[in-house]
């Protein structure tokens, strides 16, 4: 169902109904009915000027009745907001209240606001304002305008915060002496946009405004603009072309008649140093260019003193830390699957698609083999699917009849660590714990879709702290009795293995033959048999969410150079690991431990450093060096 449509006459309508010029303390009545009795004639002797006589019960001086209007604490104050013409009417309602007929109001008023009114239709009674020269339609719900019905007096002209997706519908029957524009926070979208905005259809323009909308073709638009000998003032930030980095200098270099753009003021040196920008085609590509820095994590929980220490067998803990944040895909980008990234992409080596679609594949088609020769128990799969996700994953089920079940098997992944749609997963490298992680992370993305991009930094990223925790085993050599699963990873690891064992025994032989000695073996206890095995195989990695928090990037779209933020996640760490962690580093360093007392403790909380940059070039010069690297 279509919403009903509201005209612009009907809400100055109601507009005036609401500011009750005809009640109390407004319009006549008995508060005041007697400076409006009839007027009769009178004879010379009383004209003679005396005492005026005292008010009739019941009424009310002038000056009462406009302290009721003026005074905030008055209930027939005007409500907050209230715009300086809607005072001067209550006050003209009680000074003289003959005077508030249609006729008046259509010759008075020469600015209108009417905003967050509903309106949708600006229908032909606007015309009877005949000294109309203002007029606001901000945050009102008009998609088109039928020009014919604007007065020709008018001299600005704001929409702000309506729907019109296209200046078409302006450029029929313009007023002729428009000076400004506000077509900011619509749905302006398309390269023809820039066909409206030539001196055909705005030869007075003095400023535009068409800030936040779609607009993407920088080039063709200050082309049509640079028709507008008048215009001084242009904002065009919020669109996608702004986030170009040859936009300003580009813009300002192309209109040299340009004094402010967007809200800043366009200085002489500034234009010296943007000189010849618009000339040089090499440098005006329409892709936009962000510099993403991950600095110092801190207050990261080591778990591996939470750990027991592993056994001959294994298993060999280790635990490896970085910072994922997620990132607009650029679909029209060239030369990488990751949106034209001009930098190498770090992705973690626990990255889940890697893990769902290679990993995982390659267990259940070994499963499905064993299944079908009848040689694989359920319990081996259940030990490699748990050691893939930790925490997330449902029980397995401990026995099945078809290869149907086996989709069962996947484990919940946290969708934390899956990318949202249109988006691409970015890491650091993972790096092993210390009270100060250093990623030292750069990457820049080059993206040439730039809708896409604009709407990503409106809702903004995420970044998220993973650990990594993996599992390594000692090689053994597979028995007879060994799965055919562990066979088949085993075989080449067993051949190089004889290969290996022939070459020392014949190596001995010889030095047998020469008369030299083998040397010693390892006694128990030495230091030799606690070292790792040379020779170790590894569990796909578990990965632990540590914290996780979505960061703002609006204000790149509102001008700003860079957002830069310091995520805070809260406190992880416990005194039980700390103490566990503060020992090892003491006894390393002292030979000796030393008590952690808990009236001491302050734990620090989970928080990375993080910076995005929207590169924005600053002079000609710039732009050049640039183009070089």
């Amino acid at each position: 169902m279509e919403p009903e449509t509201r005209t612009l006459s009907a809400a100055v309508r109601e507009h005036l109904r609401q500011l009750c010029l005809h009640e109390f303390p407004c319009g006549t009545g008995s508060w005041n009915k007697s400076r409006f009795l009839p007027q009769t004639s009178r004879v010379w002797r009383e004209l003679i000027p005396r005492e005026e006589k005292s008010l009739s019960p019941g009424e009310e001086t002038v000056e009462d009745l406009l302290g009721l209007v003026r005074s905030a604490h008055s209930p027939w104050a005007l409500v907050e907001g209230s715009s300086a013409e809607d005072l001067f009417l209550k006050e003209l309602a009680i000074q003289n209240p003959l005077m508030l007929k249609d006729s008046f109001f259509y010759t008075y008023f020469r600015s209108l606001r009417v905003v967050d009114k509903d309106v949708s239709l600006v229908d032909k009674e606007l015309l009877k304002f005949v000294k109309l020269e203002e007029l606001v339609l901000s945050a009102n719900q008009i998609k088109e305008i039928d020009t014919t019905n604007l007065p020709p007096t008018l001299k600005v002209l704001e929409l702000y915060g309506n729907k019109i997706a296209s200046m078409e519908c302006l450029c029929h029957h313009p007023p002729p002496r428009l000076q400004h524009l506000g077509l900011g926070h619509n749905k302006l979208l398309g390269p023809l946009e820039s066909l409206h905005v030539t001196s055909d259809h705005w030869p007075n323009l003095v400023s535009l405004d068409l800030s936040f909308n779609n607009l993407t073709d920088l080039q063709n638009m200050v082309a049509g603009l640079q028709t507008l000998k008048h215009l001084r003032l242009l904002l065009l930030q919020g669109n996608p072309l702004a986030l170009v980095p040859h936009y300003r200098g580009f813009t300002i270099d192309s209109l040299a008649r340009l004094c402010v753009l967007d809200d800043i003021t366009v200085a002489s040196s500034e234009k010296h140093l943007f000189r010849g920008l618009s000339r040089s085609e090499d440098l005006l590509a329409p892709e936009a260019q962000l510099l993403v820095t991950v600095g110092n994590l801190r207050g990261v929980l080591d778990s591996s003193v939470l750990d027991p220490e592993p056994g001959p067998q294994g298993p060999f803990i280790t635990y490896n830390y970085y910072v994922m944040y997620d990132f607009v895909e650029d679909e029209e980008g060239e030369g990488s699957q990751y949106g034209g990234v001009l930098a190498e992409i770090i992705k973690p080596p626990s990255s889940l698609e890697q893990l769902g679609e290679d990993i995982l594949e390659e267990i259940i088609e070994d499963v499905e083999e064993s299944l079908e020769s009848g040689l694989a128990s359920l319990s081996e799969l259940g030990e490699m699917e748990e050691s893939i996700v930790s925490g997330a994953s449902e029980p397995l089920p401990r026995s099945t009849d078809s290869a149907e079940e086996l989709a069962k098997l996947r484990p919940l992944l946290d969708p934390r660590l899956c990318p949202s749609p249109g988006t691409v997963l970015f890491s650091t490298v993972p790096k092993p714990w210390s009270d100060v992680i250093p990623c030292n992370y750069e990457m820049q993305h080059t993206l040439k879709d730039l809708v896409p991009l604009k709407a990503f930094l409106l809702s903004g990223t995420v970044v998220t702290v993973v650990e990594e925790k993996i599992l390594s085993w000692p090689v053994e050599q597979p028995s007879s009795s060994d799965s055919p699963l562990a066979a088949k990873k085993g075989k080449g690891e067993k051949d190089k293995k004889e290969k290996e064992k022939d070459k020392k025994d014949k190596k001995g032989k010889d030095k047998a033959g020469k008369g030299e000695k083998e040397p010693p073996k390892a006694q128990k206890g030495s230091k030799k048999q606690k070292e790792l095995p040379k020779e170790l195989r590894q569990d796909p990695p578990i990965l632990r969410v540590l914290g996780s928090s979505p960061v703002v990037l609006e204000p790149l779209l509102a001008g700003e150079p860079f957002v830069s933020t310091v995520c805070n996640f809260g406190v992880i760490r416990t005194l039980e690991a700390d103490r566990l962690t503060l020992n090892r580093v003491r006894f390393a360093f002292w030979g000796r431990n030393r008590p952690v007392y808990e009236n001491d403790y302050q734990p620090e909380p989970l928080t990375v450093e993080i910076q995005i940059q929207l590169i924005q070039w600053r002079s000609t010069e710039e732009a050049l060096r640039g183009l070089v690297m």
